[in-house]
């Protein structure tokens, strides 16, 4: 018996299909439709498959995290504290870097000059090109790879911190690690979506138009972080850059420059991890007289300011040099209001007082500077409040760690004794502390000042320090409690507690001055992504979430035929095309143009008969 070729079995389907149709008396038309359909139906199927084989074999081959070290800076030997616990040193332009919270020396760091700060740009501008051609799953490899790495190294990162910048551990697991998850974790999840190109609705008379808006890489953008935080602080950004397309130079503080470099070969392991280039992060440590060199060089597409009032006014005068755009983070002086229909729930909320208050000494940019509650609810928080902050512990491995510098104590002990001269009753601490086992630390008292009013100093500026103040209000009415919550010209947090039923809630959440607002919660916007920034003194922009992917985008709005391939193109009718051969004629017809576009019906009927009859 010969071997007879095997019919291909979509042509096996067809032919049955039609052998039924004939059966049962099917129009060939419809047959014809059917196949039609369900061949489309088939190879969008197979496209598909096709499509996820590739995409898990990309993820196969680049969506593992792979492991990488990064070995610990070196602490000097033997243990010594400096003589004077300051950056500065009398006689050297390096950097003096020491634990604020014992006063052990860490070493010296040179910092970079103007021509450092020129080869660290070109370094990365180059690292920049290659890498903003690499795919989003090539970008969340390395993300996965560093949040690996973050959490498999948390102790060490948490212990480096710490030693840097004077908190506890506990406090920088929740400010340093916590919320670095949370950035890579939404990043990787949802990054892509934020930046992936997006559809435009068109209009009538541009129909056949199909519009999109792009994000595309800025170049190499620059980030100068504050030291409260100082691992989040500096891979925040470098997150956000990385995955953006860009390549990144970050100006660390001068009082965490010493863990800057083991935080900086973190992010750069990742990359080598990968294959990428190292030179897409660089790190720069400066004097001031010698950031502006950054902040206006012309190879700087975008910088992002986190620091205070002063200093941004110095940033985005340089930054205008070569118009540069700043997205500026000032501090605040945010709120924590209690409705009295909260009252049933204050001993959860003494508690949210008291963590956001005194976390990390008090030196966080939406921590709770001022308590503001009804009378009753005052005195209540007065009573419960009082015991707890006069026992809070001042050390390392205490409650309370110690503060970046003793800089600011003059100030606060002048804003305090102030508040109390003008009628604030002072209810703990005050002052700053020497401590006995750390008399070279840099620790304030933890502190508590009750009926406080909004016309005091201490009320009106930010004091980014253990201080805890509560103001009384009138009542619970939006009028009473905004009156007070709006007063500083800061807007950056805020936080409102009351039943959902209380009908002053959503009022004042409306009413507040802020860029963000927590309802019967504690900051909890900055945990999950939301946009990140304020208004008035607390400056203007905003990065984190969506917002802050884009920000650092160039925006590319395209506009091409819907049907080009079919020749349907914009083109210029012969009554507006040079020379014009009649102006009257060429006005009636334009006007007719404008009035089919965006009239009523019977305006459109009369624009479209201005255009025929003035062709």
């Amino acid at each position: 018996m010969e071997n007879q070729e095997q019919e291909p079995l979509l042509l096996t389907a067809w032919r049955r299909c039609n052998e039924f149709a004939a059966e049962h008396n099917i129009s060939q038309s419809t047959v014809s439709a059917v196949g039609t359909v369900a061949a489309i139906v088939v190879a969008t199927l197979i496209l598909r498959l096709t499509n996820a084989i590739a995409t898990a074999s990309i993820k196969a081959a680049t969506g593992r995290p792979r492991k990488f070290t990064v070995p610990a800076p070196k602490i000097p030997e033997p243990y010594s504290t400096v003589d004077a616990p300051s950056v500065r040193v009398s006689g050297s332009s390096a950097v003096q870097c020491y634990a604020p919270a014992t006063g052990q020396f860490l070493g010296q760091i040179n910092p970079s000059t103007p021509a450092a700060i020129d080869r660290a740009v070109v370094a990365a501008a180059a690292a920049q090109k290659v890498w903003a051609e690499t795919t989003f799953e090539e970008r969340r490899a390395v993300l996965r790879s560093l949040l690996q790495h973050v959490l498999d190294n948390a102790e060490d990162i948490v212990k480096i911190a710490c030693l840097d910048s004077g908190k506890t551990m506990v406090d920088a697991q929740l400010g340093e690690i916590l919320v670095t998850a949370e950035k890579l974790k939404w990043t990787l999840d949802h990054g892509e979506a934020a930046l992936r190109p997006s559809r435009r609705p068109t209009n009538f008379l541009m129909m056949y138009k199909r519009n999109t808006v792009h994000y595309e890489p800025l170049g190499v953008v620059a980030a100068l972080v504050s030291w409260n935080y100082p691992f989040h602080n500096f891979i925040g950004p470098v997150i956000s850059a990385l995955f953006s397309g860009n390549g990144i130079l970050v100006k660390v503080s001068e009082q965490t420059a010493w863990s800057s470099q083991y935080f900086t070969n973190i992010a750069r392991g990742a990359l080598v991890a990968h294959g990428h280039d190292p030179q897409l992060v660089q790190t720069v440590v400066c004097w001031p007289q010698t950031a502006g060199h950054l902040t206006s060089h012309p190879g700087i597409s975008h910088i992002t300011f986190i620091g205070s009032q002063s200093v941004a006014h110095h940033v985005a005068a340089s930054a205008a040099k070569s118009l540069t755009p700043v997205v500026a983070e000032l501090g605040g002086k945010d709120p924590f209001i209690i409705l009295d229909s909260a009252s049933r729930d204050l001993k959860r909320i003494a508690e949210v007082i008291l963590r956001g208050t005194f976390q990390a000494a008090g030196q966080n940019c939406i921590g709770i500077e001022r308590v503001i509650a009804p009378r009753a609810i005052h005195d209540k928080l007065v009573e419960m409040l009082a015991p707890r902050v006069k026992a809070l512990r001042l050390g390392p491995e205490a409650d309370v760690g110690a503060m970046i510098s003793d800089a600011s104590f003059d100030r606060l002990e002048e804003l305090i004794a102030e508040a109390v001269a003008q009628g604030a009753r002072l209810l703990a601490g005050g002052k700053r502390y020497n401590h006995p086992e750390y008399p070279t630390g840099h620790y304030f008292q933890p502190t508590f000042l009750a009926d406080v009013t909004p016309d005091m100093r201490i009320a009106q500026n930010e004091c980014f320090a253990p201080v805890l103040t509560l103001l009384r209000a009138k009542s619970s009415s939006p009028e009473d409690i905004l009156a007070i919550a709006n007063a500083p010209n800061f807007g950056l947090g805020a936080s409102v507690h009351g039943s959902e039923r209380d009908p002053n809630l959503q009022p004042i959440v409306k009413g507040l001055r802020a860029g963000m607002v927590a309802v019967n919660d504690f900051a909890v916007y900055y945990a999950v992504q939301l946009p990140f920034g304020g208004v008035g003194g607390s400056g203007y922009g905003r990065f984190a979430g969506e917002e802050g992917l884009r920000g650092l985008c160039n925006m590319k709005a395209i506009c091409e035929d819907r049907f080009g391939w079919l020749g349907i193109r914009t083109g210029i009718p012969p009554p507006v095309q040079y020379p014009i051969k009649s102006q009257p004629d060429s006005w009636k017809f334009t006007h007719g143009v404008v009035e089919l576009g965006y009239g009523a019906p019977l305006r459109k009927l009369k624009g479209l008969g201005n255009i025929l009859t003035n062709m």
